[in-house]
């Protein structure tokens, strides 16, 4: 890391922390460290060197997030971070869990056999990181906060690095390490000054001296004078002149100085309701074309007020994003801050809006006004809008806060309606949260299409986190307004989701009975792709209710119009129904074709839960067809899946599987010993209480809300 320099005492107690047992194979837990001090004495830096040093001693890599415990925007919650570590360990969206304990189960299952440093930046609470210690022996969590944190040291053993202001020495050390290749000659007593300005903070230290870096013909005496005077008003504006004040004086000391294109582009990223964002967005706020946006980036990036953290996205500093809110607040008029977000806020609506029609085929999309932003981005792959998601995935769920609270209610629910046709294929933490402030946003506005559809998105989120009477109740109400709004094709949406909540809960004639109407509305109405779904739920519901013949019949024809229409992950699931079917008939070579077909459209879609479900099928099918080896390597690939997804849960079905083919095959003392491992892989997944057991039908009903 650029002009990191010494802190050779704290470096040394991280190490003789890990010597003592962090992270070791002795321990009966994880290790915890947390590293705390003041705002900008370098906690981050001194954890992220560290943890560079130490990579060797964790071969199963390590895990980053930045918790933005005391940015001025929303914090980042455990939901949220364990998506992120779940994705980053090769979990797929559509496999996480929704609901917080089974994602801290399946966390920690992952973690159980890893050594791995997992590293929480930026900690406010101990109730923000305690669902995030994976209590695994080979692991260590390195945590930085400006809190001491008590109560993880008292009942969960962590250890406790104070980091303070830097030593004189060591403050000059790092304006040096940092002018060194702009400036020389530099007065000794002058250099000792500017440090002490800077009250010995590193992040002071390093804006200060990219300061001086960039006039290197200037004076330091002359850009002491400078700092002195800017210290001097706000002396004169503040009241403890503390630290904290400190740093804000080099901030505006170093914003004053910054050409006016460059420093209102600061101010009115204060404006901006995440922390970090790319530049199209930063283009949008400013009202300016990429080049140009680029260039003052720059100008700022150079200035150490802005960090890059990837290709055309940038981040601040918290304290930085405190000062750059305040800069917009008494710069920029009230209606004028409003007007900037809601121009900001309109590109993040319609941009989510050409994700989603790529990710989603299956839902109404939201009718919105037309927006001539030349900025607004259009995806040719759903893998580049599910990308661009990912990335955003923040700062759409803080545009949504944004909005509600600046009164921008349109926005407010039309956005968490527009994303409700992502969160349906990626389960994310804040989906329910989202909603919620969307629908009462449409209620406040009178908007019943939206109510409708947010009432049917809760729905979803419901029945995603196993919650199915609340999600009942919100598609009973949509369905309401959709009659009482004579929306016919919504009122068959309404009606295949309550049948999808029926079916869930084992309520089998509801649920046909709901799929029956939905499937005489959408073909009143002429919905070729709807028809397809409500033939293939239905099938669904008949083969629960032991009418396979005409489970059969329907699922045929939904598969023909899936085809048809394209519908690859439909068309998936009716395969498999299929399969299944005929391999309750003794019609093996159809529902091994059947099987084969629906793995190659499991690769196509890019999704190892329908992967690993298909092998488990297609093992089954070669168990009832006497392919025993077949069967073997089948259930064998199944379970290597289903390790890897952390679903303990169907690893123990394939093993017991495996157990099965051994038996058939007279290898007796193998089969033995995988029913002993499926035994013990189902005891584990009851014990961890982990998140297949939601699902009370077919998996795959799971991973789609429409079919």
């Amino acid at each position: 890391m650029r002009g990191f320099v010494n802190r050779l005492n704290e470096l040394q107690r991280l190490s003789t922390l890990i010597a003592q047992g962090g992270g070791g194979d002795g321990q009966r837990e994880s290790a915890v460290v947390a590293v705390v001090g003041t705002a900008g004495a370098g906690k981050t830096a001194l954890a992220l060197h560290w943890a560079h040093q130490v990579q060797d001693r964790f071969p199963d890599g390590q895990l980053y997030v930045n918790l933005r415990g005391y940015d001025p925007g929303l914090p980042v919650s455990a939901e949220q971070v364990l998506e992120h570590f779940l994705r980053a360990l090769d979990m797929p969206a559509n496999a996480i869990p929704a609901d917080l304990d089974s994602r801290t189960a399946l966390y920690r299952s992952l973690l159980a056999e890893r050594r791995i440093l997992v590293v929480l930046d930026n900690a406010a609470t101990v109730g923000q990181v305690r669902p995030l210690l994976p209590g695994a022996p080979r692991c260590l969590v390195l945590i930085t906060s400006r809190s001491r944190l008590s109560g993880l040291v008292a009942r969960d053993g962590a250890r406790r690095v104070t980091v303070g202001v830097l030593e004189p020495s060591e403050a000059v050390a790092l304006l040096e390490a940092v002018t060194a290749d702009y400036r020389v000659g530099d007065d000794a007593g002058h250099v000792a000054e500017l440090a002490q300005l800077c009250a010995r903070l590193p992040l002071a230290l390093r804006i200060a001296a990219e300061r001086a870096a960039s006039h290197p013909h200037m004076p330091l005496s002359d850009l002491i004078q400078e700092l002195r005077d800017e210290s001097g008003l706000w002396d004169a504006l503040t009241a403890d002149g503390g630290e904290t004040d400190a740093v804000r004086t080099v901030f505006a000391w170093s914003y004053r100085a910054l050409p006016p294109e460059a420093a209102r582009l600061f101010r009115l990223l204060g404006i901006h309701p995440g922390p970090e964002f790319s530049t199209h967005a930063a283009a949008e706020l400013a009202d300016t074309t990429l080049p140009r946006v680029r260039r003052q980036l720059d100008v700022l990036t150079g200035a150490h007020l802005l960090e890059q953290t990837g290709p055309d996205r940038y981040q601040f500093h918290d304290l930085l994003r405190a000062y750059a809110v305040d800069q917009a607040q008494h710069e920029e008029t009230p209606e004028s801050r409003l007007a900037l977000l809601e121009r900001l806020l309109t590109w993040y609506l319609h941009t989510a809006n050409a994700a989603a029609a790529v990710i989603d085929t299956h839902l109404r999309p939201v009718e919105l006004s037309a927006d001539d932003s030349a900025l607004v981005l259009q995806f040719s792959n759903r893998e580049d809008a599910i990308r661009w998601y990912e990335q955003e995935r923040e700062n759409l769920a803080s545009a949504i806060h944004a909005a509600a609270s600046a009164g921008l209610n349109t926005l407010a629910w039309q956005l968490p309606a527009v994303l409700r046709r992502i969160y349906a294929f990626h389960t994310p933490a804040e989906w329910i949260s989202t909603g919620l402030i969307g629908l009462d946003a449409a209620r406040r506005v009178g908007a019943r299409s939206g109510e409708a559809d947010l009432l049917e998105s809760l729905g979803m989120a419901h029945v995603q986190a196993g919650r199915t009477e609340e999600a009942l109740a919100y598609h009973r109400q949509a369905l309401a307004i959709r009659q009482e709004d004579g929306d016919e094709f919504g009122e068959a949406m309404a009606l295949n989701s309550i049948g999808l909540v029926h079916l869930r809960s084992r309520a089998l004639t509801p649920a046909r009975r709901h799929f029956e109407q939905c499937l005489a509305a959408v073909r009143r109405l002429g919905q070729r792709q709807w028809e397809g779904i409500a033939l293939g739920n239905l099938a669904d519901a008949l083969l629960d209710l032991g009418e396979p013949q005409q489970a059969l019949a329907m699922a045929q024809q939904a598969l023909s119009i899936h085809c048809e229409t394209g519908n690859t992950m439909s068309e998936f699931a009716c395969l498999t129904t299929i399969s299944a079917i005929q391999r309750e008939r003794g019609q093996f070579e159809e529902a091994v074709a059947n099987l084969e077909h629906a793995q190659d459209l499991a690769h196509e879609l890019d999704n190892p839960v329908r992967e690993a479900y298909v092998l488990l099928e297609l093992g089954q099918t070669q168990l009832a067809s006497e392919r025993y080896e077949e069967a073997l390597l089948s259930f064998h690939q199944a379970a290597v899946l289903y390790r890897r997804l952390g679903d303990t849960s169907r690893e123990a079905i394939a093993f017991d599987g495996t157990g099965e083919a051994y038996g058939k095959l007279g290898r007796f003392d193998e089969a033995a010993d995988f029913h002993r491992r499926a035994v013990a892989g189902h005891a584990n997944a009851t014990t961890a209480g982990t998140w297949p057991s939601l699902w009370t039908t077919s998996p795959l009903r799971s991973t789609c809300p429409v079919s």
